[in-house]
């Protein structure tokens, strides 16, 4: 939760919302991953509903991605869903938002940098992929029907 928080706290600083706070939801929530009261109260469910499993944390960002889009919208129409996505691409963007990960590291303490400052998130390049060429793709033969009476 910790680490929650002081990634709710980046997101919202830089898109100007404001919230109450991050907790946990209840242990025996069951019907939704996360919740965003008027007051500005965000809650998140830790763990998965029937196995009882921690949440990886990708999945815990992305709710809090939705719920703070839910500061500006308290909707889920398109302007909600647009906003969501903007912030879940930010989030992406530094780092925060990494889909497809288990276990992540715990992130370093950074300094705050000012608003508009390019961050330097230079890729490694990938190795090809070994394996034999992907076969040419072929239009299957057109099928004529043919009038014989």
């Amino acid at each position: 939760m910790e680490r929650l928080n002081r990634d709710a706290e980046a997101l919202a600083r830089h898109f100007g919302l404001r919230y109450r706070a991050v907790e946990a939801d209840r242990a025996n929530a069951t019907s939704r991953y996360g919740i965003c009261y008027s007051d500005g109260t965000i809650r998140i469910r830790l763990r998965h509903a029937t196995t009882g499993k921690p949440l990886k944390y990708s999945s815990l960002v992305n709710t809090l991605c939705h719920e703070l889009a839910h500061l500006r919208h308290f909707n889920h129409g398109p302007r909600f869903k647009e906003f969501y996505l903007r912030i879940l691409a930010h989030a992406r963007y530094e780092g925060i938002y990494r889909p497809g990960r288990r276990a992540a590291p715990a992130r370093p303490e950074v300094l705050p940098r000012p608003l508009g400052q390019p961050v330097d998130r230079a890729a490694p390049p990938r190795a090809p992929r070994p394996g034999p060429p992907a076969p040419e793709r072929t239009r299957p033969p057109r099928m004529v029907q043919l009038d014989l009476f």
